[in-house]
């Protein structure tokens, strides 16, 4: 029997109980994994076209957005450096409350 089969059979017998919901950490550190992933495949957009594509920006990238900056440093991940992130990934029910932020709205509350 193979590695797969094996698998789809374990996971065909596992008794899926428990429906609660992901802890903040690991929504956080899972969408931080996404957007490095996204990053790698070439730049993001830019900070008004995020925004006009319908995603909330935060009140850091909403600083950023306003200024007369070239789409490269419209473009940078600025969660990469926030606070907000690390908080996110390391404490349950963090102390953040940004409009717009993604770590916030992750959280369990």
């Amino acid at each position: 029997m193979n590695d797969e089969l094996w698998m789809e059979q374990l996971a065909a017998e596992a008794a899926l109980e428990n429906s609660a919901p992901a802890s903040s950490c690991l929504k956080s550190k899972i969408y931080s994994n996404m957007i490095l992933a996204m990053e790698e495949g070439g730049p993001l957009l830019p900070l008004p076209d995020t925004k006009q594509a319908g995603r909330a920006l935060c009140v850091f990238e909403h600083l950023v957005e306003i200024l007369p900056a070239p789409d490269s440093v419209q473009s940078l991940q600025y969660c990469k450096v926030c606070h907000a992130k690390a908080l996110g990934e390391r404490m349950e029910n963090a102390p953040i409350y940004w409009p717009g932020c993604p770590y916030c709205e992750f959280q369990n509350r």
